[in-house]
């Protein structure tokens, strides 16, 4: 294609920027938390050129890593710079798009066969002093955490050897471990799981795989203490339809979802498959916990069908945004007993990108934080992202250990303005939840926008920010973001 298609996916808040930028003293309204140094990193999709196909979407684009860096005289540095995926390299190189539809190889330029096409543009991943930008469909890239500079394709030094690696890692905040695993680790449509523990000092001590019930999108997982937790819903790849030039993904409303459970350290011959309703579909998981019965409780934001409508609609499914019922849903199981159903109760509000303390992962929590939409908006929300349409309210739930956790604080914005996921940042001062922040777009005019950085007190959203940052650079979307402190970085220097 000559130009970008113009698609929501392309126009909008959604249109592509593909400028590498560095801007350092940039304005700050308010103060900023001493805690609230380091740095904040995002991925962002951006796509260098045209697509190939008209109907490509949002999450085919190049991955770009975004640094916010929070120095330590309180000013604020903004750099953002593309991923050198090989991906990257193969079409800058002609100038143009080389490859097809999203995840299917079958519809590039023919010689861009065995080229690895993942484009690492999902999660920012800080662990062992290494950052990682990662996308589900391959390997993860290093990127230096000062310079945003690519080192190459990463595979824990030869001993990672699926093909894949999930763009959602868990990471055990007492004993440093990185738990993560990838699907389709030997190719496209293939039921093939490995499941990875990564050490403290990031070697890769574990990889073993095993068979899920069907080939699923497994975007996210969980830990608790004692178990890994591997939900499985039905939208569903097929190879031949890959073969056929079809999408990678059809959503299929009559599977029944799976959720996979086995000792975090045992084998995965141990791994007992408890069935869940059939036709829904989760993104992300809160956390996963285990209560003084020995019950196990796996907290997701779950609708009722998959949210992308650029995967709904090929698989003949046609719904409104507020068609889709959603809710963050427990659902418990007894690890030590047979496989059976999963029990399912709804525990909070329809929304998505929870987030808790780090350290209350795999662990018995008492709060948590996600976005939802602000249900007394008054005027247009902001139509940006995969979905279609931006998050505008921040939502603080409490009681999660309970059977009814509550939505205790909210944070909604004016029409027009949407949230980015926000990283949590702890707080020094005992009793004190921490900070949140995060980008937030705010819709000025026809095509025009405007794009800060909130820090808000996570204990206190209704009084809003505390620090606002105004980064005066046009923005696209970004997916996934990960917070690291400045000491860890200074060890680097």
């Amino acid at each position: 294609m000559g130009s970008f298609p113009q698609t929501p996916y392309f126009t909008g808040l959604n249109e592509p920027v593909g400028q590498e930028v560095r801007l350092t003293g940039l304005p700050v309204q308010g103060t900023i938390p001493p805690e609230v140094r380091g740095s904040f990193y995002r991925a962002v999709p951006d796509p260098a050129f045209p697509p190939k196909f008209a109907d490509d979407h949002t999450l085919s684009g190049d991955g770009m890593v975004s640094r916010l860096s929070f120095n330590a005289d309180g000013s604020v540095d903004f750099a953002i710079k593309f991923v050198e995926t090989a991906r990257h390299k193969a079409e800058t190189e002609l100038g143009r798009a080389r490859f097809g539809k999203y995840r299917n190889p079958f519809t590039d330029d023919p010689e861009m066969a065995g080229v690895d096409r993942t484009v690492a543009n999902t999660t920012p991943v800080w662990h062992a002093g290494k950052l990682l930008m990662a996308k589900e469909d391959g390997r993860p890239y290093r990127v230096d955490p000062l310079t945003l500079e690519t080192l190459g394709s990463y595979d824990f030094g030869g001993a990672l050897k699926s093909e894949t690696m999930t763009a959602h890692v868990r990471i055990d905040a007492a004993t440093g471990e990185l738990f993560f695993y990838g699907y389709e680790a030997d190719g496209q449509a293939s039921t093939k799981v490995a499941y990875c523990v990564v050490g403290a000092d990031g070697t890769l001590s574990s990889e073993q795989w095993f068979d899920a019930p069907y080939c699923a999108m497994m975007h996210d997982f969980a830990i608790s203490q004692n178990y890994a937790l591997f939900p499985i819903y039905p939208t569903t790849s097929d190879l031949d339809r890959l073969k056929a030039g079809g999408e990678h993904w059809h959503h299929q409303p009559e599977l029944d979802s799976w959720l996979g459970v086995m000792p975090r350290y045992g084998n995965v011959s141990e791994i007992k498959w408890f069935k869940g309703p059939k036709g829904v579909h989760s993104y992300h998981m809160m956390n996963a916990w285990e209560d003084a019965d020995g019950l196990l409780h796996f907290d997701a934001c779950l609708n009722s069908t998959n949210a992308f409508a650029f995967i709904r609609e090929p698989s003949g499914i046609f719904l409104q945004p507020w068609e889709i019922k959603g809710a963050l849903t427990r659902w418990t199981v007894d690890p030590r007993g047979p496989a059976g159903e999963v029990k399912e109760s709804e525990i909070g509000p329809p929304g998505d990108f929870p987030v808790i303390p780090a350290a209350k992962q795999g662990q018995p929590y008492d709060l948590g934080w996600m976005l939802t939409m602000n249900p007394d908006l008054q005027g247009p929300p902001l139509f940006a992202g995969p979905v279609g349409v931006s998050f505008n309210m921040l939502a603080r739930l409490d009681g999660m250990q309970s059977a009814a956790p509550q939505v205790t604080q909210a944070l909604p914005l004016p029409p027009m303005g949407g949230y980015n996921e926000p990283v949590h940042v702890p707080s020094a001062t005992p009793g004190h939840a921490g900070w949140l922040v995060m980008i937030v777009d705010q819709q000025t005019g026809d095509n025009q926008f405007h794009h800060e950085c909130w820090i808000v007190d996570s204990g206190n959203l209704g009084a809003g920010p505390v620090a606002r940052i105004t980064i005066p650079t046009r923005l696209r979307p970004q997916v996934h973001g990960w917070w690291v402190p400045q000491a860890q970085l200074d060890v680097l220097a």
